[in-house]
């Protein structure tokens, strides 16, 4: 025999329903947060002791739906009701214009008259696409897309994700598409506990997402922090919206978590301009984004235009840049850098990769070399993002034809000098020239000197610098402080213009501060951010000319070989006789942070992505001034990871490792 159940606890129980309904739709869709989470946990529960006490109170709508559940033996099949299509792809202006002209085309050829519709752009989210039933407004079937005729039956799963209404705001009948996504936060944290468990990782938050939804068990679904967006009305029984613009005011009215960044643009030039803008910001959002996606924006033009045998002609993917392709290597050459080390540089055939032709990228080292298993002729995966140099991070191992060859590093370089011997570094990955004199080493040591993180000579780049050494005008780096115009102009193809530019950026070099001043002098191992420290440390060039190696040992992160190496340089006579003739051209500036400015004493920076307000050179010298250090990789340590647009690996670490992520208007008023 039942229990009997007071008009108090069905009042109670349908305020809760109504109240947590409220505030998932406040958090999840609208992303407002009236009450905490824990809070709206603690109605959630009360909710569940309700109905485990009265089960006949329990319906199919009931927000506690979303974590209860058992897990299921086995996926049903569900046939479609209506056809999934997908889309054409169009990867460039051009072709989005090709798509704009062919649908004012076909409409004039259907119409007879010249129309020029609307188009709305929509963001397309990477992630797995889900197509809802209601009935009477209350979710009836999840599927996924499957091959386009019958999905798989995930409602178990769905039902999980907040995001998702169980019950809508009109008892209507409806099925709609969207995408299922996890965030890129979610993902790190993920990531992180199946490293824990020795568990595979997921490469991507599609795949997550993916996995997510297609787990027998939901209570799996529900601890994996899932998302929507919904962008479509397939079926109604409702007079459809006249445009693909109301149509998503229509399904957020319903209840549903629709994307805000749409927009409706009159001309293709828009489109065109909104797929610029979103390929900067994509990287600042949550969830990943591979394009943009284009339709017909009124609903007659769409009827009109229909569909081809396997997609729409009214809309097109419009593909962002991809930062990943594969391509073949070609061959492996070796790189003499300024201090001698060899780099092993992979020429590849020509590709585009986030939005640009490279030909070139960088193996690193032997060891890279070898944990990739990487072979001339082999098909690889090429990654680049923003402005950072192209890596090779797999092979594409099943393209082997058995014809590749595997590198291996030659016992003489040409480039290298003397007898061109070269050597593995004892204790390291690299390999260097035996020979510290060759005239590739020469050019890179001049290349670096007036480069814009040393001594910043905008007006005298590479090819100046080899007209120079080959005229024989200069040898040691204070050569260049004694060039005149007249120099210049006896040079092939200098002309007054050049001329003056290059002597200009001269004389405005003989002022710099002690760290560029260290940095551009190629002593090995030193790098920007040890110059930096070094004269932190020592202040001017006197005094550090006069340090002894423990003095060098003192300074924290400089360890034993570089500090023998610094202490080694200065102790050569050559080299003393070099300082003291810059110094006979030089002004070097004191480099000191002012106990005033000290906000970021003690903090270290990393930069990732491209500022709009300021070069990443000049954010690091302000980072600087202010006390803080500036670091190239994010660690545990890091205080702060600054974020511009086109972010890579850096702030997906920062993530993972919870570092404290700055926009870059954060940072801005941090450093005002």
């Amino acid at each position: 025999m039942s229990k009997k159940i007071s008009s108090e606890v069905k009042e109670r129980l349908a305020k809760l329903k109504e109240t947590i309904e409220k505030h998932r739709y406040n958090y999840h869709v609208l992303d407002k947060e009236e009450i905490s989470p824990e809070a709206l946990d603690s109605l959630k529960q009360e909710l569940v002791e309700i109905e485990t006490l009265y089960p006949e109170l329990k319906t199919s709508d009931s927000p506690s739906n979303r974590i209860a559940g058992e897990p299921l033996p086995e996926f049903k099949k569900v046939p479609h009701k209506i056809s999934q299509w997908s889309f054409n792809d169009a990867f460039s202006p051009s072709d989005i214009r090709d798509f704009d002209l062919k649908v004012k085309r076909f409409l004039e050829k259907e119409a007879g008259v010249s129309i020029a519709p609307t188009y709305t752009t929509e963001l397309k989210i990477d992630g797995l696409k889900v197509v809802l039933e209601y009935e009477k407004g209350i979710l009836k079937t999840a599927a996924t897309r499957g091959n386009g005729k019958i999905g798989e039956d995930v409602t178990h799963n769905i039902r999980t994700i907040e995001s998702v209404p169980l019950q809508l705001t009109r008892p209507i009948n409806i099925i709609v598409e969207g995408e299922v996504w996890m965030g890129k936060k979610g993902l790190a944290t993920l990531n992180q506990d199946r490293e824990k468990k020795e568990l595979p990782l997921f490469a991507n938050p599609r795949n997550a997402a993916a996995g997510s939804i297609r787990q027998l068990d939901p209570k799996i679904s529900t601890s994996r922090k899932l998302d929507t967006f919904i962008y479509d009305i397939a079926q109604t029984e409702e007079v459809l919206p006249e445009t693909q613009d109301e149509e998503l005011k229509t399904l957020q009215g319903l209840g549903f978590k629709v994307n805000p960044y749409h927009k409706v643009c009159k001309k293709i030039d828009e489109v065109v301009s909104y797929w610029e803008e979103w390929q900067k910001k994509k990287d600042k959002q949550n969830y990943m984004l591979d394009g943009v996606v284009v339709k017909v924006n009124e609903r007659t033009f769409q009827d009109t235009l229909g569909f081809t045998g396997k997609a729409p002609r009214f809309a097109i993917a419009f593909k962002f840049p991809a930062e990943q392709v594969t391509t073949v290597l070609e061959d492996i050459v070796l790189q003499v850098g300024r201090t001698g080390v060899l780099t092993p540089v992979a020429h590849l055939r020509p590709v585009s990769v986030a939005g640009s032709t490279v030909s070139r990228a960088t193996l690193h080292n032997e060891d890279e070399i070898k944990r990739l298993d990487v072979r001339i002729g082999d098909t690889v995966i090429l990654q680049k993002a923003g402005d950072v140099i192209p890596d090779i991070v797999q092979v594409v191992t099943e393209m082997r034809t058995g014809k590749e060859k595997p590198y291996e590093f030659p016992m003489y370089v040409a480039e290298c000098g003397g007898d061109g011997r070269i050597e593995r570094i004892p204790g390291q990955a690299a390999w260097r020239c035996v020979s510290t004199d060759s005239y590739a080493q020469l050019k890179r040591k001049w290349y670096h000197f007036v480069s814009k993180h040393t001594f910043d000579m905008d007006g005298v780049g590479p090819k100046i610098i080899d007209q120079l050494l080959e005229a024989g005008l200069i040898s040691n780096f204070d050569d260049i402080f004694s060039i005149t115009k007249g120099d210049l102009l006896s040079l092939p193809r200098f002309a007054e213009k050049s001329a003056d530019n290059a002597i200009q950026s001269i004389i405005k070099a003989r002022t710099v501060n002690l760290p560029r001043f260290i940095f551009a002098l190629s002593i090995p191992h030193v790098g920007e951010e040890t110059a930096i420290d070094i004269a932190k440390r020592f202040g001017t060039v006197d005094a550090l000319g006069k340090a002894k190696k423990e003095d060098l040992d003192s300074i924290e992160g400089v360890g034993p070989v570089l500090s023998e190496s610094v202490s080694k340089w200065f102790q050569n006579k050559d080299n003393q006789k070099l300082i003291d003739r810059l110094l006979k051209y030089l002004t070097i500036q004191k480099f000191e942070v002012k106990a005033l400015q000290a906000k970021l004493s003690g903090k270290t920076c990393v930069l990732t992505g491209t500022l709009e307000s300021m070069s990443r050179d000049e954010a690091k010298e302000k980072i600087r001034l202010l006390g803080g250090d500036v670091s190239s990789s994010v660690s545990k340590e890091t205080d702060y990871v600054v974020r511009g647009e086109a972010t890579g690996t850096k702030y997906e670490k920062a993530v993972e490792l919870g570092v404290k992520i700055l926009t870059e208007e954060e940072f801005l008023k941090l450093i005002s």
